[in-house]
Formats: C-alpha cells, sequence, structure tokens
C-alpha cells in the first residue's frame, strides 16, 4: 500500500513529467484581453499556451469565481448603469453569486493607472466574472485534454476579513477541482503559504507552487525571518535559502518574481528537485534571458510574444485549440 509520503513524491513530480518548459497565459493574457475572463481564456486557447494561469476567490454563498483581486475591482467593474465600483469594492466573501454576475468586467476604467498599463488589450463589454467551473467547461468545449490550470488562493494573511480563512477556502478550492476531475491537470500557487500545505494534505497529487517576491514596499519573503504570508516557515532555519525553505515546505515548483531570480538560484532550485516557474515577464529580452538561465517556464501577459520568443530559442510550442467563449 502506497504511504502518504509516496504518493505526495509522486504527486509533486507529476508536474516534471508532464511539461518541460512551461508556457503560462497570465490572467488569460491581460494585455490582449480582459483579464480572467472567457473571452481571454478562449484567447489563450486559440493561440495555444501550456497552462492558464489564473486567480479564485469564494463568495459569501461558496462559489468559486475567477478573479485577481479578493472582491470588485474599481478598475474593472461596472454596474447594471455602466458606472464603475467605488474603491476599495466589495470583498466576494460579503457578495452572494447572483450579485456578483450582474458587474461587467469587460473594459478597463479609461483613466486608470491600469488602462495606461495594457493601452492595447481588446475591450469585450458584457464580460462577467466567469465560475472556476465555467472555466473548466470552456476547456472541454474546446476539446483541449493537455492544458494546464495553475490556480492562485486569493487570500492575504493582512486582511482576514476580505476571504474565508484558509482550511475553509481550500476546501472548497479542491470540491470544485475534484468534481470537475482535473485533479490531474491543476497545480494549486499563492502567496499566503499557508493555504498550501493544506493541499498538500488534502490533495497530495496536486502540485503546490509557493510564490515569493523580495523586491518592492511589500515583499511576500525575506531570508532572515518569517513574515505573515510564510506560514510559519522561516528561510534562516534553511540556510537563507528559499529554494530549501521551499523543499521544506513541501511544494514542487518556486515562482519568483523574475527580477528576483539569478542562474545560480535556479541551480540551487533544481539541486532540490523543484521546478522554477517566473512571473510576470512581458518584454522579449526579458524572456529571452530567463530562458537562458535555464527556467522552467515564464508567467505573461503576452503569451503571444513569449510564442515568439520560445519559438526562437528552439522550444517546442503547444498547440492552439480553437475555442469561442
Amino acid at each position: 500500500m502506497l504511504t502518504l509520503l509516496s504518493i505526495l513524491t509522486m504527486g509533486q513530480a507529476m508536474i516534471g513529467q508532464a511539461m518541460a518548459f512551461d508556457l503560462e497565459a497570465h490572467r488569460g493574457g491581460r494585455a490582449l484581453m480582459p483579464e480572467n475572463t472567457l473571452p481571454a481564456f478562449a484567447n489563450a486557447l486559440t493561440m495555444g499556451v501550456d497552462t492558464l494561469e489564473l486567480d479564485v476567490g469564494v463568495t459569501a454563498d461558496g462559489e468559486v469565481v475567477v478573479s485577481h483581486e479578493r472582491g470588485l475591482n474599481p478598475d474593472l467593474a461596472r454596474d447594471a448603469n455602466g458606472a464603475y465600483v467605488a474603491a476599495p469594492g466589495t470583498p466576494f466573501v460579503k457578495l452572494r453569486f447572483a450579485d456578483v454576475r450582474t458587474y461587467d468586467v469587460g473594459q478597463i476604467r479609461p483613466d486608470s493607472a491600469y488602462a495606461k498599463q495594457f493601452p492595447h488589450q481588446r475591450a469585450v463589454p458584457g464580460s462577467r466574472i466567469p465560475t472556476l467551473k465555467e472555466l473548466f467547461a470552456l476547456v472541454r468545449k474546446s476539446g483541449n485534454e493537455r492544458v494546464r490550470f495553475n490556480i492562485e488562493t486569493k487570500i492575504d494573511p493582512d486582511h482576514p476579513d476580505q476571504s474565508l480563512e484558509p482550511q475553509a477556502f481550500v476546501t472548497r478550492l479542491l470540491a470544485v477541482i475534484a468534481d470537475e476531475k482535473v485533479s490531474d491537470r491543476v497545480m494549486i500557487q499563492s502567496f499566503d503559504w499557508r493555504t498550501l500545505p493544506l493541499v498538500q494534505q488534502q490533495a497530495p497529487t496536486i502540485p503546490t507552487v509557493y510564490l515569493t517576491l523580495q523586491r518592492g514596499s511589500v515583499p511576500s519573503v525575506a531570508l532572515d525571518k518569517a513574515t505573515s504570508w510564510t506560514a510559519g516557515y522561516n528561510p534562516a532555519d534553511h540556510g537563507g535559502s528559499l529554494p530549501r525553505t521551499i523543499k521544506a515546505a513541501g511544494g514542487a515548483v518556486w515562482s519568483p518574481y523574475f527580477g528576483d531570480v539569478t542562474p545560480a538560484l535556479v541551480a540551487e532550485a533544481h539541486a532540490q528537485g523543484l521546478r522554477v516557474v517566473v512571473w510576470t515577464v512581458n518584454k522579449p529580452e526579458d524572456m529571452a534571458r530567463m530562458i537562458e538561465i535555464g527556467v522552467d517556464g515564464i508567467i505573461s501577459d503576452r503569451p503571444d510574444l513569449l510564442r515568439q520568443v520560445a519559438g526562437e530559442k528552439g522550444l517546442a510550442l503547444p498547440p492552439g485549440t480553437p475555442v469561442q467563449p
């Protein structure tokens, strides 16, 4: 009989066997289409990617919805009168799904910093916040039997009132994945590491992806101490090494901000048996550099450019499966 440890080891190894280089469409490819919507995911499937990267929250009535924010995004969500919601936006955990469904997220607020960041995103007015089930249905409709799902749990240890607590969140997410019979094609990622050991315990065949950010005003990790994001794990207990810390936590993949990555760190992660999938890389020269230093995958808002660069580097490109949302 397989022990829990052997099952866990098999599950975490699955991702390495399933793919070589991992070309991921960030939020479905948000530089091209409205983020985390069915039109964006349909566009990515039609183009051809290895993985659909997405984010999920849970509504007050237990529906798992696809959204990067923990609630309605004031730069994206418009009410029935066409008015963008006021900041900061109501958390999903305080809204019923029927209410969430009334908002249009198909066009960025024109005067926002977000609009300036992605000036060429094609608006698709009328796009709604989809459920995770609807995304899985779209993929089945496309006939794509190999694309994977990299699902981020949108939970913040510093704002516990804005989402379910970790155990309830993970239980609801895993229930949907099990009901949809896609466990063998899913990875679960998070900056809030509290959710990841719970996944490892309850669904040991699903690989976990440990997201990190070391730079910026609010880094999620530090090398000399545990933070509120690291579920008690302290890199100082592992020689100041993030790869060794993540390995000790039971992770399969380290997903750092690409600006934090060096060839030495990639080599160190590989020595620990971890894959390295960097986020979020949108410039061709950065994509090329990441491929050259040996990362195992790239998450990008521009999967079209990433396909081009990867092809120029001689990497195999995933075939497209055309589909309409």
